[in-house]
């Protein structure tokens, strides 16, 4: 079993910027491919990006393209979230996955 820790949310205003960070650990993990949702309270979480660990391809929902990037460092077992120009919509709890785990969660708070 993978076991996921998020950390970097926090509060920023619009515009600004956060990297979120993932670390993994437990059992190996190479076949997974890892990636980022999020949610807001009364609402269905949402697939954010995503990335394969062995070729690197990366994934984005429609209303981060652009503005996030998701990146993965495998000699740490961590995986990244870069998020730019950041809006008030972006404010959610972010969600580390790797197959069907996920951590527990960063608050993002984005102000306007």
């Amino acid at each position: 079993q993978v076991q996921l820790v998020e950390s970097g949310g926090g509060l920023v205003q619009a515009g600004g910027s956060l990297r979120l960070s993932c670390a993994a650990s437990g059992r190996t993990f190479n076949s997974y491919t890892m990636g980022w949702y999020r949610q807001v309270p009364g609402k269905e979480r949402e697939f954010v990006a995503t990335i394969n660990r062995i070729g690197g391809s990366t994934y984005y929902a429609n209303s981060v393209k652009g503005r996030f990037t998701i990146s993965i460092d495998n000699a740490k077992n961590t995986v990244y979230l870069q998020m730019n120009s950041l809006k008030p919509e972006d404010t959610a709890i972010y969600y580390c996955n790797a197959g069907a785990v996920f951590g527990g969660g960063t608050q993002v708070t984005v102000s306007s």
